[in-house]
């Protein structure tokens, strides 16, 4: 199964109406193919700090066992570079005696740093379009040397430190 490249997302919401629209979004996405929910938690504090979690995937308890799997042996092969700890690993990986999402006790419990009023989501998005892109670069040779996001809002900062420097230039 070939899996794409993996984004944990962490958003914040100060003042939370959700009213289906991200879930709209993610779902018009995962019907084109462009990216897979793999694993979301939603948490919701109201202004009584009442707290209410909303878990969500794209993917069944086989296929989350199965990417599991497959990254508790990645791991495990790059831990002991051999196949004893590659099997270790994917054993490990595939949660097992679990439904193959995240565990209770492993989710990152993020109601204690949020405000009273606010909620938050943390999400794991397998990018599915960067699949054919990666086995071509594959095929020609190439390998992953870095990667990086560079958001809008990281493009008006190197425009006004490039403004101000330009202004002490003058």
């Amino acid at each position: 199964m070939p899996v794409g490249p993996v984004q944990v997302l962490v958003i914040g919401f100060d003042e939370p109406e959700f009213t289906g629209q991200i879930r709209a979004e993610l779902d018009r996405l995962r019907d084109n193919d462009i990216v897979r929910l793999i694993d979301a938690i939603v948490v919701q504090k109201d202004k009584d700090g009442n707290i209410e979690r909303v878990q969500m995937s794209d993917i069944s308890t086989e296929e989350a066992e199965e990417l599991g799997a497959m990254a508790g042996a990645l791991i495990g092969l790059g831990f002991g570079a051999d196949e004893e700890s590659m099997e270790q690993g994917a054993l490990l990986g595939a949660a097992e005696g679990s439904d193959g999402h995240l565990l209770d006790e492993d989710v990152w419990f993020i109601d204690d740093v949020i405000p009273n009023g606010s909620a938050a989501a943390v999400a794991l998005l397998e990018h599915r379009w960067a699949i054919p892109l990666g086995e071509a670069v594959r095929s020609t040779g190439g390998f992953h040397l870095a990667d990086a996001w560079v958001h809008p809002e990281d493009l008006v900062t190197i425009g006004v430190l490039a403004s101000a420097d330009e202004a002490s230039n003058a």
